[in-house]
């Protein structure tokens, strides 16, 4: 089976071609810039060097979300738009997973964490690939306190991803520098770890695929506060706006 995998949920941008478990290419840039206008030269780039023809591909895996309201919907509409228009397959990979599926560590209890700003974070509690805490947007450091009740061996954690501006909070909650991975190698996302996981997902409609927020956009969550309008009426905020 060949995939084309797209991660454009963070800062980061990974894309990669993957044939059955081997990795035919994947391009990674950690860069402040537009995905706009990297994704579809990534993909340009991988598909000419790889000498493959679009029609090849037989599966588009994106991640899903949550992450950057930005970067989730570009992935998620070039990758929907590949499938429908070359009828081919589509699924969506939780982006925390991606980032925790890096950790090969078995029976880690692995902390992929995304910063959604001031103090919050997108963030879940992977085992061996199964989520022992749901992915959430929450306040970190109310995560980490509710995280400490629940885990009994605290040696097995490990925190990963985008933890730069929580780490004064994560030795505060008892874990130690050790714990805490900084390596970019490892703690950046990966388009091939992703096709690997997409690659044992069920398929889905590619006209009903949508990214996974868990939050919404902050100038709706202000339009709500000022309406009385209930959050499923057909004539919500994105009907309004």
């Amino acid at each position: 089976m060949k995939l084309l995998a797209l991660d454009s949920s963070s800062k980061a941008l990974s894309v990669a071609l993957v044939d059955d478990k081997t990795i035919l290419g994947e391009v990674t840039l950690n860069l402040k810039k537009n995905h706009s206008t990297t994704l579809m030269t990534a993909i340009d780039f991988l598909m000419a060097q790889s000498e493959m023809a679009p029609n090849s591909i037989d599966r588009i895996v994106v991640a899903q979300g949550p992450g950057s309201y930005t970067g989730l919907r570009l992935a998620a509409t070039v990758g929907k738009t590949l499938a429908y228009t070359l009828n081919k397959d589509i699924v969506g990979v939780s982006s925390l997973l991606s980032i925790a599926s890096r950790i090969k560590t078995k029976d880690a209890l692995v902390v992929p964490v995304m910063d959604a700003r001031r103090g919050n974070a997108y963030a879940a509690v992977y085992q061996n690939g199964r989520a022992l805490v749901p992915d959430q947007h929450c306040l970190f450091s109310e995560f980490l306190a509710d995280m400490s009740k629940k885990i009994t061996d605290f040696n097995l954690v490990i925190f990963t991803g985008e933890t730069g501006n929580f780490i004064e909070d994560i030795k505060a909650a008892g874990f130690q520098d050790e714990q805490i991975l900084t390596d970019s190698l490892v703690v950046l996302p990966s388009a091939y770890d992703l096709a690997l996981i997409g690659a044992k997902l069920d398929i889905v409609p590619a006209h009903g695929f949508a990214p996974h927020y868990l939050k919404k956009v902050e100038a709706e969550e202000k339009w709500l506060e000022t309406h009385e309008e209930a959050e499923n009426a057909a004539s919500g905020y994105v009907q309004r706006i």
